[in-house]
């Protein structure tokens, strides 16, 4: 399948998958503890997958508030010395680098921010440039895919664990909440959404039908 083809399907948009776990819920006062991105690539015999994870966990910013319900929820400690937590300023370049390369090979505009209520996520990412001041931000101001609501009309189902399971993929309890795991299972919901309503319309490479592309 060609870049071109990749970049028609989303209107000139990447999705590249989020997902962050904080300190709370206010992304200009809490800190960002963990974030993870998730490639998704297409094939003609896979159709959309995960192709590639990049996470970091993430260093406090200075001042930042920890609220303890939230580190309860998240079983996060912001201080253990195994975390190998870098800073926020690291982690972005990090992977804003690796997603604007996808961009350019797939021919994109720009990405755009998939999660599960991607707008908490989109609001962290953005408040974390702001504060250090990196230039270039890959994704969409403020247009995201919000599997939630695809789910909702998909599946019948808006929690993130009803629909992954809903969608036949299997879910770890044990393992939620932390960044890499709902960000790769959000990609995995995402992608099985997408490849049952191009199979529904008849869509087997992106752009056309496969009488099309054949």
């Amino acid at each position: 399948m060609s870049s071109d083809a990749i970049s028609s399907r989303f209107r000139g948009f990447l999705p590249v998958v989020v997902d962050v776990e904080t300190g709370g819920f206010d992304s200009q006062k809490d800190a960002l503890l963990e974030i993870a991105a998730v490639l998704v690539e297409w094939s003609r015999d896979d159709g959309w997958h995960r192709k590639k994870t990049i996470a970091h966990h993430v260093q406090p910013f200075p001042g930042a508030n920890l609220d303890e319900a939230a580190l309860r929820f998240n079983k996060i400690d912001p201080h253990h010395p195994f975390r190998l937590a870098i800073t926020e300023k690291e982690a972005l370049h990090d992977i804003f680098m690796v997603v604007r390369e996808e961009v350019q090979r797939h021919n994109c505009t720009r990405a755009i921010l998939v999660g599960h209520n991607p707008a908490f996520d989109l609001s962290f990412v953005k408040a974390a440039v702001e504060r250090t001041k990196l230039k270039t931000n890959p994704f969409h101001a403020f247009s995201t895919f919000d599997t939630a609501s695809l789910a909702g009309v998909a599946l019948g189902q808006t929690v993130l664990s009803r629909a992954v399971i809903a969608a036949g993929i299997d879910w770890n309890s044990e393992d939620a909440h932390s960044a890499v795991y709902d960000a790769e299972r959000t990609a995995d919901l995402f992608c099985t959404i997408v490849n049952r309503w191009d199979e529904a319309r008849g869509i087997l490479a992106l752009g056309g039908s496969e009488s099309e592309l054949s």
